[in-house]
């Protein structure tokens, strides 16, 4: 499912799946895409859905506009890795088109084997260019075209017409201008190979990555020029490629131009570029910061009346060469960049994996100690026949009970996203509900539960599950507070529950008031982190951002309103009635807002 993750701004962090055939980004809660971002409109943006794998992005004449990969756009459609600006909000657009690398599998094909006796001719080889790529003080001369470039057919509308010069610059920038607007590989092997082939005129073309465990080249996209006799009448040839050039390219960190002479001894009489009626072809490696990542292979192929009406002038020349080992250069610091960050995410899951397996098992523990204690009294009242300390036993056991169910039921809600089984239901029910689960946990901490049921319902939109968990949980969090808190007015501890529907009727709120020790301002950011929590053993950390993960399901959120010293007052806020209501012609069938 294609999606956008947040990964700068107010919102850092979240995720928001697409669902349906129309989403809203802004600041209004029945957006889809709901941001906390003061210099986000509204209505900011539109997310339109093309087809299966694609998506469009529209900007609905916002304040500040919308960009994409840092350029300003009105309607733009969207590419997976592409960067959403909106605000100060930075997203990650995930999803678009299925990789290219199964079909490159298919068209192109590495060789060995000994089939021919012809040999390659090497007619001219290079050292890697990465350090040449834009270097500091060095003479641009040096990448530039020759004007005095030996055998290269310059005539127009020959196959090697290719207007180099300034062209030749204007191509390694926009491949530069190209690989730092995307994060997905995928898409930046695509616009280089492309770039490539607007630049030469080259038949086919291939990009090979590195695999790290084999150490073998595998094709990952590939290209082959469709010529117009061609179209109807011949099917696309698969490309193949001599595995020594490529062995030789890896090895040396050298990029090869080779034609169809025989007299290079390196090639050890192996697969032959001749044999395949490829009289030219160039090959360079992708030399990043700390290693090859993979070659660029191009060639060009000729009949033998159209080598011989051009005299045997060659197609590519050295200034090819070097302005392919440009580009390769270029290339290979991009993709050491994009697995980077794929290995930064990679590393940030198993971390935050590893942190919450750690905080679980520590609960549990605590937990299953709890267990264990209640057990032992459990199983002493039993042999001493003592129905008291049976019962004290079994009180332990069953609190604990309700403590696993609460830790399970927390990492249900909390591990994956859903959309809400929106009803008319009654707050004032869902609330009473709440309340009395919560009044023997009040009395045992002496703690005041206050809640006036109002005399008529209260109908909203809602899940009323998810809701009764919401609250719930902010309610229990307010009892525990108060009752950690020493007073010394002794005045006794309270939690008061209160709600209220706004003038305009667009937001209904359910009021947690408690008078115990507040929370300090530095803690206030902290609260809705996941294992954060004050209650030591006692604690999951999962109840608040659970609660709060509910409210921004239903298009809402908690706020949280706190001195130290005078109590914290919590605000459940959502709007009553829900968008597919309001908005069924803009929304259609969709259910919720996430």
């Amino acid at each position: 499912m294609a999606s956008f993750y947040v990964i700068r701004g107010k919102d850092n962090g979240q995720h928001f799946p697409i669902r349906g055939a129309l989403a809203n980004i802004g600041r209004e809660a029945s957006n889809q895409i709901r941001l906390y971002d003061t210099e986000v409109s509204r209505i900011h943006a539109r997310i339109l859905k093309k087809d299966e794998n694609q998506h469009e992005i529209l900007d609905v004449g916002s304040s500040n506009g919308t960009y994409v990969n840092s350029r300003r756009i009105t309607r733009q459609v969207l590419q997976s890795g592409d960067r959403v600006q909106v605000g100060r909000t930075l997203l990650i657009y995930t999803g678009g088109p299925e990789p290219h690398s199964t079909r490159s599998r298919d068209d192109v094909e590495i060789v060995t084997n000994r089939q021919m006796s012809e040999l390659s001719q090497i007619r001219s080889s290079l050292e890697s260019l990465n350090s040449h790529v834009l270097p500091s003080g060095s003479p641009i001369d040096e990448l530039q075209p020759s004007s005095s470039s030996s055998g290269a057919d310059r005539s127009p509308g020959s196959p090697a017409a290719l207007q180099l010069s300034s062209a030749d610059w204007e191509i390694v920038y926009q491949v530069g201008q190209a690989i730092s607007r995307t994060g997905d590989l995928d898409d930046l092997l695509t616009q280089v190979l492309e770039l490539i082939f607007q630049w030469i005129a080259c038949d086919r073309g291939c990009i090979m990555m590195l695999d790290d465990v084999t150490g073998l080249l595998t094709p990952t996209y590939s290209r082959q020029r469709e010529r117009p006799r061609e179209r109807k009448t011949s099917p696309a040839r698969k490309m193949t490629i001599s595995r020594t050039i490529l062995d030789h390219v890896v090895e040396s960190k050298e990029g090869v131009l080779t034609s169809n002479a025989q007299d290079d001894s390196r090639w050890d009489n192996v697969e032959s570029i001749a044999r395949l009626g490829v009289h030219e072809a160039i090959c360079v490696p992708m030399l990043g910061r700390y290693g090859t990542v993979g070659a660029i292979y191009v060639d060009t192929e000729m009949s033998a009346g159209v080598y011989a009406e051009r005299q045997g002038k060659s197609c590519f020349d050295e200034q090819h060469l070097k302005l392919m080992m440009a580009i390769a250069g270029q290339a290979a610091l991009a993709i050491e960049d994009t697995q980077f960050y794929r290995a930064m995410l990679q590393s940030e899951r198993l971390a935050t994996m590893g942190q919450t397996i750690a905080n679980l098992s520590h609960h549990v523990k605590n937990i299953l100690q709890g267990v264990r204690g209640g057990s032992y009294l459990v199983e002493d009242g039993l042999k001493k026949e003592d129905l008291a300390v049976i019962q004290k036993g079994w009180s332990i056991v069953e609190r604990n009970q309700e403590r696993i169910s609460n830790l399970v039921m927390d990492m249900l809600s909390f591990s994956k996203d859903r959309e809400p089984e929106i009803q008319r239901c009654d707050l004032r029910q869902v609330i009473d509900d709440a309340v009395e689960l919560m009044l023997v946990r009040a009395q045992d901490h002496q703690v005041q539960l206050i809640w006036q049921s109002p005399a008529t319902p209260l109908e909203v939109d809602m899940d009323s599950e998810a809701m009764h968990r919401a609250i719930l949980n902010v309610v229990t969090n307010a009892i525990d507070a108060v009752s950690q808190f020493e007073r010394v007015d002794q005045a006794p501890g309270q939690v008061t529950i209160s709600t209220e529907l706004s003038a305009s009727q667009d937001q209904v709120c359910v009021h947690v008031e408690d008078n115990g020790a507040g929370i300090a301002e530095d803690e206030l950011a902290r609260i809705f982190s996941p294992f954060e929590s004050n209650k030591g053993a006692r604690g999951t950390g999962l109840g608040l951002p659970v609660s709060q993960k509910v409210l921004r399901e239903h298009g809402g959120d908690i706020l949280v309103h706190s001195q130290p010293g005078s109590g914290t007052r919590f605000t459940l806020t959502w709007p009553p009635y829900h968008a597919a209501c309001r908005r069924e012609d803009d929304w259609g069938n969709r259910k919720t807002v996430s």
